[in-house]
């Protein structure tokens, strides 16, 4: 099957402007009788409802934690991007577009692409205007940084804790809204199944994590705003509550996931240091700014360093490999991260790791205290380096920082249209929860744009086209849909809580972590990921026979949470599996070791998968159907992506 994205007609500077002058309107007074879901209050969430609710709609938001504050989009540290061109350096709403594409690995659709580069400008003046104090220069401009996969400093910050203060800023909006009896706010609620009536996306299923009570709430139109499913690998940079559940239950009842297999590896991540880990840190991208990476020329220095027998101020400059400074001297250590990781893991397979476990390379910022000065380099990243050294001991000033690639963002999601809405009418996907305008790999700093741009600035005006084409379809929590999916939600808990196995639910959450990560992460090929495919349907069995959840259903039990989560989590790790074997090519995080140049880097095949696959869920046992959306390049030439 052909998927319809309904990209606009015309020019592609003019696609956006044109869509919003041609898409239905909702007249302000119509507006106060549809009910809006949003289900999520991160970025993308708490923009929407906000913005949603200011226009007149009624809103109920809903999230798993006790507070929209406690998204995971506060973990966000490094920057936003936005092509406004403070430094006067050459950037443009195209330059943003082009280096998404080509970061993309030219697997993401024009139009998408282009109206994120183009509301990416709104996005910093909105934020602002809401009081986000993003660093300033002296002058009283907007301060700006350079980002990986990029030659220009677009990167608007606060700090290291950039998502935190957009959230705050998005949070202070949805505020006012639930102030004003606009948005209905359900915190501590998760979303067990979506309601299609006819076709449409009614309303959902969600309980109670208090309670446990099993409830249904109706409403014209459905966003899932739920974030990414980096968890499937059990360590990732994620905050260990971010799941699947929301969008893997929404696929089960019709809307198409696309692209699974693309998974993000940050490169700038503090390295594990054992099995007792729950979740790994970020350490923001920012900082390859100023530090530089690299490791010993030898296997040799590095087994002294490993022992502790040397220090990394015992290494000379001339027995250094700055590997991406050698390798990409036009982009240095600022290449994108799909690009950055795999060669951390190229010279840490060669022997010259340098932490106990061999899995680590130096991050130093020795030569930029010595241009610039400790205070200015602590201006800069202060509170970054006072979070290494609360977890490492070690101090980065006088040291350099030990770092390693980890799991961190999902380029693949639910499949969305132009309009942002799945191919179940009246569900949309916002954020990094649909498959997103990132393609096979996201560039630095572009996540809180596309979350902000889809709540803000793109469903606005969207949703208005629906609604306004289908008046008064009122539907209530009475209907027979709504207690037919209540009792399979109900039928379902009370199926994990009968299986009083030996098994905890992370005993299965961190086996199929380690067969993901091996056989799934930083690089595949067909034999491993074929051997995946069976060792996750073996565990998914092993699961549903023995796992023990505890406690009851109507109470607090985290067990049982954590039990919905992994289970999805499960089937989901399939059908990664399932669509990174069909892609025979390599492209941004998607590696396929049978797929590359002989300089080791990603090796796409345009005659074949230039396109969105987007996965039809066909029942139970069953293999899932491929649609296909193929992508039309009509503004860029498709090339090699070279960094050099």
């Amino acid at each position: 099957m052909k998927l319809d994205s309904k990209i606009p007609n015309g020019p592609l500077a003019e696609k956006w402007t044109n869509h919003k002058f041609n898409v239905k309107l909702v007249n302000p007074a119509n507006k106060r009788k549809y009910n809006i879901i949003v289900v999520g209050t991160g970025l993308a969430g708490a923009s929407a409802a906000a913005s949603l609710a200011e226009l007149g709609y009624n809103v109920q938001a809903f999230c798993f934690q006790d507070s929209p504050r406690r998204a995971h989009s506060i973990a966000a540290q490094g920057g936003i991007n936005a092509a406004k061109n403070y430094q006067n350096d050459g950037d443009s709403v195209f330059r943003l577009f082009y280096d998404t594409i080509k970061g993309g690995d030219y697997r993401s659709r024009e139009g998408n692409v282009y109206r994120l580069a183009q509301v990416s400008v709104n996005i910093i003046d909105q934020c602002v205007a809401q009081g986000v104090p993003f660093a300033r220069e002296y002058g009283g401009l907007l301060a700006n940084r350079s980002f990986g996969g990029a030659q220009v400093s677009r990167t608007f910050y606060a700090r290291g804790q950039t998502g935190q203060q957009l959230l705050l800023g998005a949070y202070s909006a949805l505020s006012r809204q639930v102030a004003n009896g606009k948005v209905k706010l359900y915190p501590r609620t998760e979303m067990m199944d979506v309601v299609t009536i006819d076709g449409k996306a009614k309303g959902i299923v969600t309980r109670n994590l208090i309670s446990g009570a099993v409830e249904s709430h109706s409403g014209d139109a459905v966003l899932l705003c739920t974030g990414g499913y980096g968890n499937v690998f059990f360590l990732s940079t994620n905050a260990m509550g971010s799941n699947v559940t929301a969008a893997w239950r929404a696929h089960k009842k019709g809307a198409y996931f696309s692209n699974p297999c693309y998974t993000q590896i940050h490169p700038t991540c503090i390295p594990v240091s054992g099995d007792h880990q729950s979740k790994l840190t970020l350490m923001s991208e920012s900082l390859r700014n100023d530090g530089r990476v690299w490791v010993p020329k030898t296997v040799e220095m590095s087994e002294k360093l490993r022992k502790k027998e040397i220090a990394p101020k015992d290494i000379k400059d001339e027995d250094r490999d700055y590997y991406l400074e050698v390798k990409y001297p036009s982009f240095g250590n600022l290449v994108p991260r799909d690009v950055a990781s795999r060669n951390a893991k190229y010279v840490c397979d060669d022997g010259r790791g340098v932490n106990e476990t061999g899995e680590a390379v130096f991050l130093d910022f020795r030569d930029a205290i010595l241009r610039d000065g400790e205070d200015a380099v602590r201006g800069k990243y202060g509170n970054l380096f006072d979070m290494y050294e609360k977890i490492t001991g070690e101090n980065p000033y006088k040291t350099p920082m030990k770092i390693y690639p980890a799991v961190h963002y999902t380029m693949g999601g639910l499949w969305v249209d132009y309009n942002l809405m799945t191919n179940v009418s009246g569900l949309y996907a916002l954020g990094e929860a649909n498959f997103s305008d990132h393609g096979a790999n996201r560039l630095g700093a572009s996540a809180l744009m596309q979350g902000l741009a889809d709540g803000y600035f793109v469903i606005p005006y969207t949703i208005g086209d629906y609604l306004a084409k289908h008046p008064n379809e009122k539907v209530t929590v009475d209907h027979p849909e709504f207690k037919k999916c209540e009792e399979e939600v109900k039928a379902k808990i009370q199926n994990l809580l009968s299986i009083n196995g030996s098994k905890t639910v992370d005993h299965f959450h961190k086996k199929l972590g380690k067969i993901m990560w091996n056989y799934c992460g930083m690089a595949r090929n067909a034999a491993g990921l074929s051997k995946a495919k069976e060792m996750i349907k073996e565990l998914k069995k092993e699961f549903w026979s023995d796992v023990k959840v505890l406690g009851t259903g109507e109470e607090l039990n985290l067990s049982l949470e954590k039990a919905h989560r992994v289970a999805d989590f499960l089937e989901l790790g399939e059908l990664m599996v399932v669509d990174a074997l069909h892609r025979e090519e390599s492209c941004g995080g998607h590696f396929r070791e049978e797929y590359q140049t002989p300089e080791g880097e990603a090796l796409r095949d345009d005659e074949k998968f230039a396109y969105v696959a987007a996965w039809e869920y066909s029942g139970e046992g069953k293999e899932e159907i491929l649609n296909k959306e193929d992508l039309v390049f009509e503004n860029v030439k498709l090339t090699q992506r070279s960094y050099k």
